[in-house]
């Protein structure tokens, strides 16, 4: 069985996200290529692959969050509208991309493309981000 890196906790998901809260229902990550600026992956805290494993309560607790990160990012970085990208091919754990979408800017009108060289922040930056997507979400 493969292992699943939001369960473990551990190098794989820091090299990749940076953790910026954690809710009822999941946990609130940036993801660390800022190439759409605001991105986030909100992943269900249970271990469970498919929505319809979740019960009603965690759907709707979940879906929920989702939105509630949605709104924050759209306050703090006015996108002109958000995609939600769900897969799991290769991470088999619920999970949602949150990538905020720019009139005339990268991908505009197609699916955010990963193989695109990554826009990394220094940690300064990554701090300010974390703790305003953080007071946001949680006001």
């Amino acid at each position: 069985m493969n292992t699943c890196f939001y369960c473990e906790n551990g190098e794989k998901l820091r090299s990749l996200m940076i953790e910026i809260c954690e809710l009822p229902y999941s946990k609130v990550y940036l993801n660390r290529d800022q190439k759409h600026r605001g991105r986030c992956i909100v992943a269900l805290k249970a271990h469970k692959t498919e929505y319809f494993q979740l019960t009603p309560e965690e759907n709707a607790g979940y879906f929920a969050e989702v939105s509630k990160v949605a709104m924050a990012i759209f306050d703090l970085y006015h996108p002109d509208k958000i995609n939600y990208a769900t897969y799991g091919d290769g991470v088999p754990h619920v999970h949602v991309h949150i990538v905020p979408k720019y009139q005339n800017g990268l991908n505009w009108g197609a699916p955010f493309d990963d193989t695109l060289p990554k826009q990394l922040l220094s940690d300064g930056e990554y701090g300010e981000m974390v703790e305003a997507l953080r007071a946001e979400i949680l006001k």
